[in-house]
């Protein structure tokens, strides 16, 4: 089944989550104008999928159940599937800016890897759990939030050490018919507006911290679950040209003894499999980031390119602008082509599904996340001071003064002022208001902090190959040492001119292209009287 954003809609309005925004309860997430940008985003995830010539990248088949389902909830099984998969991200994030609801195929991906190896490893039966949870959620084209990041309480200390056992979720008790859970979850992204919580261990434990080592999936609207959260981008602001249509909430989960059934639990005390978990769910989620951040990359160019025009300017000749604009396209496509090269060189898992090469979504990621500011500083230089230094949305109706700013604030005379400044405000919406600046630390910290993506880089880089090939060239066999720490780490070479692309991958969908029309010429704009 296949919702339209419309359904989705109606689908949230039977569920009665505990939501709080701003210190009042909510009391229809479907119908609070607070939340309105984020449904809106997520929405458009179920509007793009039952587009006709976007069907075949927005869908894709689920091989474990033959069933067609939405591209963003669905597990790859080929480098092909992975590129679909970020292309499909940067289509809706064009739109939305963050679509938000790739996070559940991400953490469907971890999940289905880490159920198969610890079933392998401990006899459990997660793995058929999880299988059949999958298949329901897709079969109803639900949306799911990911809980990963606990409240942490001491950063020195482990989830077991805390003062406050509640700063991390764990399981406080164990029935017939499954787990009770408490704790607290911080930063969950879309908390408030989707259908189920996927709860999930969000560092590597001891067997000390057993407890603290759990998985499971919990309806949104549980008994004894609270959601404390942010109004989604800037909800009726006049000046929030994007966001106050599209946005993002995040939200803080309270667990209180909250009962989960042994059918919706994927972990439960198997503590040596946290770690795994882990890390999968962070490839898969940073692999995707590529091309949810590729899709905002792709706002700020056109909005640059817009803005430059509507101030008389015309970048084939302003060379210095013109280099700026490049430098901008280069950040966006650089880091974009690392997440095609971690499609190309994915890794077929003993599950059955695919794994991004951990290297370059690593590197991707960490490129994006450290340039997000060079990206926001690009757009500001070639577009000029007038995106903070406007009059606010309000003087756009005052007779006092409106007249007078349309006719000395336009820039090219063919554009007229109001387009100016709704193109200069679009921009100071996604750079320099209170939600540009969230951009920015969710772009830094989200999936991970940079410092995290710079150590599984070392850890999965094959530096051994390079010494070697070093060792090789100067005729050290003398220290060819297999022992050697910096010689450990190795990897098949990739030898081949087409990349080692998983065998057996469907042909990857191409982007449906605009049809291309003659530009028309502008009409002249009369001058305003004074």
């Amino acid at each position: 089944m296949f919702m339209s954003g419309r359904e989705f809609r109606e689908s949230l309005k039977a569920c009665k989550p505990s939501v709080y925004v701003n210190g009042r309860k909510v009391k229809s997430v479907a119908g609070d104008a607070g939340l309105a940008p984020g449904v809106n985003a997520i929405g458009l995830t179920y509007d793009y999928a039952l587009r006709p010539e976007l069907a075949p990248l927005m869908r894709a088949q689920q091989h474990t159940s033959g069933q067609e389902v939405n591209r963003l909830i669905h597990v790859a099984r080929s480098s092909a599937d992975l590129l679909n998969k970020l292309e499909a991200v940067r289509l809706v994030c064009q739109e939305t800016g963050c679509a938000q609801r790739y996070l559940s195929g991400d953490a469907f991906s971890a999940l289905y890897q880490s159920t198969h190896r610890t079933d392998q490893d401990c006899g459990s039966e997660y793995h058929q759990r999880f299988l059949a949870y999958m298949h329901d959620a897709q079969e109803r084209d639900l949306t799911c939030a990911v809980a990963m990041t606990d409240g942490k309480g001491d950063r020195a200390k482990r989830p077991h050490e805390q003062e406050s056992p509640d700063s991390h979720v764990r399981i406080v008790g164990r029935r017939r018919g499954g787990i009770v859970v408490s704790g607290v979850k911080a930063i969950v992204t879309g908390a408030p507006y989707v259908h189920e919580i996927l709860v999930m261990p969000g560092r590597n434990m001891t067997e000390a911290d057993a407890a603290y080592a759990v998985c499971c999936a919990v309806p949104v609207d549980a008994k004894g679950l609270t959601i404390v959260a942010r109004p989604a981008g800037r909800p009726g602001e006049a000046a929030a040209k994007f966001s106050g249509k599209y946005g993002q909430s995040t939200g803080v989960c309270l667990f209180d003894r909250v009962f989960v059934p042994w059918e919706r639990v994927f972990l439960a005390g198997e503590w040596q499999h946290a770690g795994f978990l882990t890390h999968t769910y962070a490839t898969h989620h940073r692999h995707t980031c590529i091309g949810a951040r590729a899709g905002f990359g792709d706002l700020l160019i056109g909005a640059g390119a817009l803005m430059t025009e509507a101030n008389g300017i015309d970048l084939e000749r302003a060379h210095n602008l013109r280099e700026q604009m490049v430098e901008l396209i280069k950040i966006v496509e650089g880091f974009f082509a690392c997440g095609v090269a971690a499609s190309v060189y994915a890794a077929a898992d003993p599950s059955g599904n695919v794994m991004p090469d951990a290297v370059f979504s690593n590197i991707a990621k960490l490129l994006l996340a450290t340039q997000i500011y060079d990206m926001h500083r690009l757009a500001h230089h070639v577009s000029g001071g007038l995106i903070v230094s406007l009059p606010g949305p309000d003087e756009d109706h005052n007779p006092a003064t409106a007249a007078r700013l349309a006719d000395v604030l336009r820039g090219n005379p063919e554009i007229p002022y109001d387009k100016r400044i709704e193109v200069a405000r679009f921009i100071e919406d996604l750079t320099a208001s209170n939600q540009g600046g969230w951009y920015s630390l969710i772009s830094l910290h989200g999936g991970g902090s940079p410092e995290a993506m710079k150590k599984q880089i070392w850890r999965n880089y094959p530096v051994g190959n390079k010494v070697e090939l070093v060792e090789r060239l100067l005729d050290r066999g003398v220290l060819a040492d297999p022992a050697r720490k910096i010689k450990r780490n190795r990897q098949p070479g990739r030898c081949c001119d087409t990349g080692c692309v998983v065998s057996g991958a469907p042909q990857m969908v191409p982007l449906p292209k605009p049809s291309v029309t003659r530009k028309k010429p502008r009409p002249a704009v009369r001058k305003t009287a004074k």
